[in-house]
């Protein structure tokens, strides 16, 4: 049995586990409309195809099932404001929130935001090749209302607060009242809120943010991330009574058998 596929079943015991494949492969070109599996009861979810575009990036079938399970939930127990968060740098941390921000505003009519909290080295911005001028930073530093920092992206839906442009200023304020204050406008301008925080081995804004936010999504890397540091980030967030919604294990190239991958 081989170490990742360990990893899953420890972590699986008590939270999903989101399997997704390496961004960088090929991506299998779809050439008709599919249509969403949205589940009829729920609110605000939409029955349009998303943008071909969309579909067609790797893993995006594994990111809508993350997006299925945590924030399409029946009952109004859905989380609306959610922190995504790496055990360590370079594990695709952003790369997941990016992808679940955009299958997330595919999926419903109500309104999208990203958050790039990762100030150390913000990279939201990139994943849409948009500037990283006004953002986050600027808005902990400034007094002018939230909506002049976020930037419109492309879905209709879905808006970006990058990282800013005076990132390690700000950075001591990721964890004050002021952020606090500016998740609360964000929380009443959107209906959900996705925050990208730096690697949890880097520093513990992901605990901070992640206690005034719903809860948390944790990222690792297939054949990187050690079991013990999973189980030890899910204790901090639980210390922390920080709820952690699952686990995404970032650019999986091992099969997993249909049977067992259904239980995860």
């Amino acid at each position: 049995m081989s170490r990742n596929f360990e990893l899953l079943q420890q972590i699986g015991k008590d939270h999903d586990i989101f399997a997704v494949p390496p961004p960088t492969r090929e991506p299998e070109v779809l050439t008709e409309p599919v249509p969403l599996a949205v589940e009829p009861a729920v609110e605000q979810a939409v029955t349009t195809t998303p943008p071909q575009e969309v579909l067609e990036k790797p893993g995006i079938e594994e990111v809508r099932t993350l997006v299925q399970r945590v924030f399409l939930l029946q009952g109004g127990h859905a989380p609306h404001v959610v922190v995504f968060a790496g055990t360590e740098s370079g594990n695709g941390c952003s790369w997941i929130c990016a992808r679940t921000a955009e299958a997330l505003a595919c999926q419903v009519s109500g309104l999208v935001c990203l958050v790039d909290a990762n100030l150390r080295a913000p990279g939201l911005h990139q994943q849409f090749d948009v500037p990283n001028h006004q953002g986050l930073s600027d808005a902990l530093l400034k007094s002018e209302p939230m909506n002049s920092f976020v930037t419109q992206l492309s879905l209709p839906n879905l808006s970006l607060v990058s990282g800013g442009a005076v990132g390690e200023s700000a950075q001591a304020l990721l964890t004050s009242n002021r952020m606090r204050g500016r998740l609360r406008e964000l929380r009443s301008m959107f209906d959900y809120v996705l925050v990208d925080t730096s690697a949890m081995n880097a520093s513990n804004d992901a605990i901070v943010l992640g206690a005034v936010s719903d809860g948390a999504i944790l990222v690792l890397k297939a054949n990187s991330s050690r079991k013990e540091t999973a189980r030890n980030a899910v204790r901090e967030f639980q210390t922390a009574s920080v709820k952690v919604f699952g686990a995404v294990l970032n650019e999986r190239t091992f099969p997993i058998p249909d049977a067992i991958y259904n239980k995860l």
